[in-house]
C-alpha cells in the first residue's frame, strides 16, 4: 500500500486531470463522466430499494436512454446549458435520471431536501433562479404558493386534476438522442446552499473542477475498489450524499445504491447484507445508532464488510471500538464542508499513522494549515482555525458565496470556521465550530432560518436559537423565545411555535425544545449573544448531571 507521503508527493494535477477524466478542462460534461464513459459494457449504475418493498436495478445504458428523454424534454420547455434545475424527489430512480438529464444539457442540478418545508424551497429556488422543477405528488402541495417557471411531476396515479406534466408520460414522447453539451471546468453543474449565522442560507456554486477532487476522496479516503458493493447512507439532498453517494462513485462507473425508506436501523442492515455491503460511508449520528442496536448486527456482516468512512464530526470512542472489534472492521473519520467537499481524511488506502479522534490529514491535491489569530500558521500542538491553503491546492474548487463573496477568504487561505489542533503526527484534532451553526443527526442548521421564521410568528417579539448538546444526536435545535406582552408562555403556545417552523421551514430544523424568557443577552451594539445562551445551559446540564 502506497503510504500518505508518497501519494502527495506524486500527485500531478495535469497527470490526474489525464488519468481521471474522458474530457480536458476545456471540454468537459458531468453527463459523460458519470455515464456516458461507460456504456457499453452492461454495467449496473443503480441499485434501487422502493419504500413499498420492491426493487430494481438500472444499467448505464438503461439511464443514458432515459436521461437523453427528459433532456428533450427540458429543452422543450425552453430551458438551456447554465439554467437551474431542481430536484424535490425522494431517492428514486426519477432523482438520478434527472441529475443526469441536468448534466447532460449543460444545466445545473440543484437537490432541494424533501423535509425542506415552502419557506427553505422559496429562498433557494429564488436566489438560485430556478426554471423548472422535478417534484412527485407527495411533495407538490409545497410548491403551490410559490412562483416557479416549470413544474414536472412524476404522478403515481392517473389523475384528471394534474396540475402540470406527467414524469414518464412526457419521456414517452422524446427520442433518447441528446448530445451533450460541453463546457469548461470553472462552469458550474451543481447549486448548493449551505446555513449560517447572521442570514438566510448562501449559495454555493459547485464548478465541473469538483468532479475531479471527489474522485480523489473515493480512491484515496474511501478506497472505492471495483469490487466493492458500495452504500453511502447520507440523502442526496445533502452535499455528502449527493458529492460522494451519487458524483463521485458514478463518475468511476461504480453502482450506487439508493434506499427510498425513511432511515431506520432495521431498514440498513436488511440493505447490507442482502447486497453484501464491503464499503460503507454515511454520518457518526447513523453509526451511533447502528451502535445503540449492535445486536442487530450478526457474524454474516463480518464477512463482507471492509471498511467503513464517517464524515460530519468526530466519532465517539466506544463507536469505533465496537466496528473494530465487534466488526472486526475499520472505521475512519473524514472532513469536509459542502463548501470544500472532504479535503481531509484518516485514509483506507493509503498507510499513515492513525489517531482516535482526529479527523486525520490533508487528502492528495490539498493542503490545509492552522492559523492563529493573526492568520499565521502554527507549529505541532497550536491550536487555530483550520484552512485550506489554496496556493497549494490544485483540486479544491470553491470560488466564494453566490459565486463571488469571498469574505471566508484570507490571502491564500479560505478559512473553515472550524477550531482545531495541530497534533503530534501533522494531523487535525477537531475542537469545535467557530460560529453558531447546528449539527443535528448529521444536518446542518442555520439558527437565523430558525429565528427569521419564529419571528413571523404573532406571538414572538424575539428569539435566540442554540444547538444543545445531544449524546445521539450531537446537537437538538432550542429556542430561546421572549413572547409580545399580550401573551403568555404556554404548553400550547411552545406547540404552535414549533408546528408552525416545522410546516414552514424543515422537519430537522424545528427548535425540539423552546424556552420562554423575559429577555435575551445582547452585545451593547443588540447583538444576541448566542455563545452565552449555549454556556448556560451546557452549565445548567452539568449542573443535573452533577445533582443526579
Amino acid at each position: 500500500m502506497k503510504t500518505l507521503q508518497q501519494a502527495h508527493q506524486e500527485f500531478n494535477f495535469d497527470n490526474f486531470l489525464a488519468e481521471q477524466l474522458v474530457g480536458t478542462s476545456q471540454a468537459v460534461n458531468a453527463y459523460i463522466e458519470c455515464c456516458e464513459r461507460y456504456l457499453g459494457a452492461n454495467k449496473t449504475a443503480l441499485i434501487w430499494e422502493g419504500k413499498n418493498g420492491e426493487s430494481e436495478q438500472w444499467t448505464f445504458e438503461q439511464l443514458a436512454d432515459a436521461s437523453g428523454k427528459l433532456a428533450n424534454y427540458f429543452t422543450s420547455r425552453g430551458l438551456k446549458a447554465g439554467d437551474c434545475v431542481a430536484g424535490l424527489l425522494p431517492r428514486t430512480p426519477e432523482l438520478l435520471i434527472t441529475i443526469l438529464a441536468t448534466w447532460r444539457m449543460g444545466a445545473i442540478y440543484q437537490p432541494l431536501f424533501t423535509a425542506f418545508e415552502s419557506k427553505a424551497i422559496e429562498h433557494r429556488i429564488n436566489t438560485a433562479k430556478t426554471q423548472l422543477i422535478v417534484t412527485n405528488q407527495e411533495q407538490r402541495p409545497k410548491l403551490n404558493s410559490i412562483a416557479v417557471p416549470h413544474i414536472l411531476t412524476v404522478h403515481q396515479s392517473d389523475h384528471s386534476d394534474r396540475q402540470d406534466d406527467d414524469f414518464w408520460t412526457e419521456l414517452d414522447k422524446q427520442s433518447s438522442s441528446f448530445a451533450p453539451v460541453m463546457q469548461n471546468f470553472e462552469d458550474d453543474f451543481l447549486m448548493m446552499f449551505t446555513s449560517g449565522t447572521t442570514g438566510l442560507a448562501k449559495s454555493v456554486p459547485v464548478p465541473l473542477k469538483a468532479v475531479l477532487a471527489f474522485k480523489g476522496y473515493m480512491t484515496h479516503a474511501v478506497d472505492l475498489r471495483e469490487d466493492d458493493s458500495f452504500w453511502n447512507l447520507a440523502d442526496p439532498g445533502w452535499a455528502y450524499g449527493l458529492y460522494y453517494g451519487i458524483t463521485g462513485p458514478l463518475s468511476l462507473g461504480h453502482s450506487i445504491i439508493m434506499d427510498e425508506r425513511a432511515f431506520s436501523v432495521d431498514n440498513a442492515v436488511q440493505v447490507i447484507k442482502k447486497y453484501k455491503v464491503s464499503n460503507l460511508t454515511g454520518s457518526p449520528t447513523a453509526f451511533r445508532m447502528f451502535f445503540g442496536f449492535k445486536e442487530k448486527f450478526d457474524p454474516s456482516i463480518k464477512t463482507h464488510l471492509r471498511v467503513v468512512s464517517s464524515a460530519g464530526e468526530p466519532l465517539t470512542p466506544e463507536v469505533i471500538h465496537w466496528f473494530n472489534h465487534d466488526l472486526n472492521v475499520n472505521i475512519y473519520d473524514q472532513y469536509g464542508q459542502t463548501e470544500l467537499g472532504m479535503v481531509i481524511a484518516n485514509h483506507h488506502a493509503l498507510e499513515h499513522e492513525k489517531k482516535v479522534g482526529s479527523a486525520g490529514y490533508a487528502i492528495p491535491g490539498h493542503r490545509f494549515a492552522v492559523l492563529n489569530k493573526d492568520h499565521k500558521e502554527v507549529e505541532k500542538g497550536g491550536i487555530g482555525t483550520l484552512a485550506i491553503d489554496y496556493s497549494q491546492s490544485p483540486l479544491a474548487w470553491f470560488k466564494g458565496y453566490d459565486g463571488h463573496n469571498r469574505k471566508s477568504f484570507v490571502g491564500h487561505y479560505y478559512l473553515t470556521g472550524d477550531t482545531v489542533k495541530l497534533n503530534e503526527f501533522g494531523g487535525v484534532d477537531f475542537i469545535g465550530r467557530a460560529d453558531d451553526v447546528i449539527t443535528t443527526s448529521g444536518y446542518r442548521v442555520g439558527p437565523f432560518d430558525v429565528e427569521s421564521t419564529l419571528l413571523e410568528c404573532e406571538q414572538v417579539l424575539e428569539s435566540a436559537v442554540i444547538g444543545k448538546p445531544d449524546p445521539e444526536r450531537t446537537e437538538v435545535v432550542k429556542a430561546f423565545v421572549v413572547l409580545k406582552p399580550q401573551f403568555s408562555a404556554s404548553v400550547e403556545v411552545s406547540q404552535q411555535l414549533q408546528e408552525y417552523v416545522r410546516s414552514r421551514l424543515s422537519k430537522h430544523a424545528y427548535p425540539k425544545e423552546i424556552e420562554f424568557v423575559e429577555s435575551l443577552p445582547k452585545t451593547s451594539s443588540g447583538k444576541i449573544q448566542r455563545n452565552l445562551l449555549k454556556q448556560q445551559e451546557i452549565a445548567k446540564m452539568q449542573g443535573i448531571q452533577k445533582v443526579g
